[in-house]
């Protein structure tokens, strides 16, 4: 759907951004839980406060994974419309209610993503006090929550395509 739209450079830039985040976020998991479970059950040391640093590289491989998952139009959507109705005016206007049903509630939680992170960059009272932060590492909550308002911009922007190009589907008569 929309080769047009995904030969752009800010798409292949984009797309090697996420694939970055991913392949070193899965090493860094991995290594962390792998050096956990040795300090734990090998050296009998307690690594506290590790979950705190998976935590946040999840946060990370989730939300970069989405907007790739956007991107590649295989997030999660209702494919029982492309697998039960044939091809027709039926399921272009199936097609575009979903986009349009998903680029709404992606757009509403992207409306109270940008609240969450400007909570946790600028603190209570919005002058950068008491800022949210983690309780063994201190690490500042914004940079998780970063990842969820970025996740959530990059998915809305690619549901709003797919959105683009589904109405163009269904009032120009062509292939979605």
């Amino acid at each position: 759907m929309g080769e047009a739209f995904k030969k752009n450079i800010l798409d292949k830039v984009l797309v090697g951004f996420f694939s970055l985040i991913l392949v070193i976020n899965s090493l860094a998991m991995t290594l962390m839980i792998t050096c956990a479970a040795l300090a734990r059950y090998v050296f009998k040391f307690n690594f506290y406060g590790y979950d705190e640093i998976v935590v946040l590289i999840a946060f990370w491989m989730y939300f970069m994974g989405a907007a790739y998952g956007a991107y590649n139009n295989t997030h999660v959507t209702a494919d029982i419309i492309d697998a039960y109705f044939p091809p027709g005016v039926a399921r272009k206007i199936l097609t575009f209610l979903r986009w349009l049903i998903t680029s709404v509630a992606c757009g509403l939680f992207v409306y109270y993503g940008y609240g969450y992170i400007k909570f946790s960059f600028m603190g209570p009272l919005e002058n950068f006090m008491a800022i949210p932060k983690s309780m063994v590492w201190r690490i500042p909550l914004w940079t998780s929550h970063a990842a969820i308002f970025f996740g959530l911009i990059f998915m809305e922007i690619y549901f709003l395509r797919n959105l683009v190009l589904s109405a163009d589907a269904l009032f120009r008569r062509r292939e979605a």
